[in-house]
């Protein structure tokens, strides 16, 4: 990135332009560590490893017109990294409030959007909030991020460890990366892609047409395919009502639940003949539904779509920084109580969109939005979040211990940011062996989102106990 300022690409400009008071696009992040943190290295980190990515130098500004990245000459790293408290007793319950304040505060556009609060009072040991705009980068750039950030040691032998892409050195190489949920085999995506981000390879490929009859059949299946999507999606019905839809505020609130073992979960996939990803959704949709009708809402038949981001990046490549994702709408059928037939039928929906062109479509439109300005982009995202209730995103993350600054990472968690009129979103994160399950609500639509959950837990115990007994059923029966 040179010293002045730089175009940004159309992508992460209508994501930059999505912003709204109701909903920022931020994605929010918590390290919990179960011992403290020296804030001295930390921020000495963050410096040396964070700043390699020269992205994060820059803020990104908006003329109407167009927007780009533009250098910030008064760039003063106090701003960015910052020490807080939490009040007594420093648990679960004040970190929990904290994020969600956060979660609510937009960040200072004078500034590059993006920080990290050190929370060194939390239950005996530390904590780090992290917010980054949506318009930097999206959950496999920012994994490759985070990664560059930690070490598999606590205190690693620097002459074994890894150059990363940014040209600094870490334990853990980013090509480690992991993709987001449903990770489907796109048709057509570098085709799509090259459409979407530049013109004279766009050229080239006209040419190659004209050469190659053959190459030019290909095309044209691919784009027969995504008109046909194009044309689904905008039939798609708005989605049911229901407490999770409606008017939003300016209030996030945000929890989590206690981590799951992670090989139980594989344990219960395997036995199903399914995806971790399914059981995973499979429970998310119970807890959903389970809240409902705890509040007395009838679910019976019911399914909400949840808008699930797919990785469009091309695995061979570090495509550096920047959003390469598009989206699927996926049925959760919250209105399912038994929880093998709740399984089945989100595994049968996500089979149904492997093949789809709904991320590249829908990575398409993101680019054309940026391209055509705010007021086109804020008709389509709104038309949009009719057809959803919320966000889900599950991200494979690293599976083995790791540590920050020489103090021991135990959770991760994070949340990803909702769009127009959506004000839900949930998220599933595995580490170490474990899974966390996070959930941001907006406070009108769901006041106590700790109550789902921890519901959550227990409707995966419920699979397993369903998996368990199912011989002994069947022999009963």
């Amino acid at each position: 990135m040179s010293a002045e300022r730089e175009r940004m690409s159309a992508v992460d400009t209508a994501w930059l332009r999505m912003d709204r008071a109701t909903n920022l696009m931020m994605i929010v992040g918590v390290w919990i560590l179960d011992e403290p943190l020296d804030f001295a290295r930390f921020r000495q980190v963050i410096a040396e490893r964070f700043l390699k990515f020269e992205r994060f130098r820059y803020r990104p500004v908006d003329d109407v017109v167009s927007a780009a990245w533009v250098p910030d000459h008064d760039f003063d790293l106090d701003s960015h990294v910052r020490r807080v408290a939490l009040p007594a007793p420093a648990g679960k319950v004040e970190l929990e409030a904290l994020v969600s304040d956060l979660a609510g505060v937009k960040l200072d556009p004078r500034r590059p959007l993006w920080q990290f609060q050190l929370v060194d009072n939390y239950a005996g040991g530390a904590a780090v909030i992290m917010r980054i705009h949506h318009c930097y980068a999206d959950g496999i750039a920012l994994t490759r991020v985070f990664l560059s950030l930690t070490d598999t040691e606590r205190q690693p032998d620097p002459i074994t460890q890894m150059p990363t892409a940014a040209g600094h050195r870490s334990a853990i190489h980013p090509g480690r990366a992991l993709g987001l949920i449903g990770q489907l085999p796109i048709p057509g995506a570098a085709l799509v892609r090259t459409a979407v981000t530049g013109g004279a390879d766009w050229l080239g490929k006209i040419i190659d047409m004209a050469r190659h009859p053959d190459h030019a059949n290909d095309m044209a299946r691919h784009a027969i395919g995504a008109a046909a999507e194009l044309i689904r999606v905008a039939a798609l019905a708005d989605d049911p009502p229901t407490r999770f839809k409606g008017k939003l505020g300016a209030r996030k609130l945000a929890a989590w639940a206690e981590p799951l073992p992670l090989e139980e979960v594989r344990v219960v996939a395997r036995a199903l003949d399914c995806t971790i990803n399914d059981v995973l959704l499979a429970a998310a949709a119970g807890a959903l539904g389970g809240y409902l009708r705890d509040r007395g809402e009838d679910t019976a038949g019911l399914s909400i779509r949840a808008t699930v981001p797919v990785n469009l990046r091309d695995a061979h490549h570090d495509d550096g920084l920047g959003n390469q994702f598009g989206l699927v709408f996926l049925d959760l059928p919250i209105g399912i109580r038994n929880p093998l037939e709740r399984v089945e039928a989100v595994r049968q929906g996500m089979s149904g969109l492997k093949g789809s062109y709904q991320p590249v479509l829908m990575l398409g439109l993101m680019a054309a939005l940026g391209m055509l300005g705010e007021p086109f982009e804020n008709v389509a995202i709104n038309l949009l979040s009719q057809k959803a209730t919320l966000v889900a995103s599950n991200v494979p993350g690293p599976a083995h211990q790791l540590y920050v600054a020489g103090s021991r990472i135990a959770q991760l968690m994070f949340w990803v940011p909702q769009s127009g009129d959506i004000g839900l979103g949930i998220s599933i994160l595995s580490y170490n062996g474990k899974v966390q399950f996070g959930l941001i609500t907006d406070r009108k639509r769901v006041a106590d989102p700790g109550v789902i959950a921890a519901r959550f837990g227990r409707e995966f115990e419920s699979i397993l106990l369903a998996v368990l007994l199912g011989p002994y059923l069947q022999a009963v029966a």
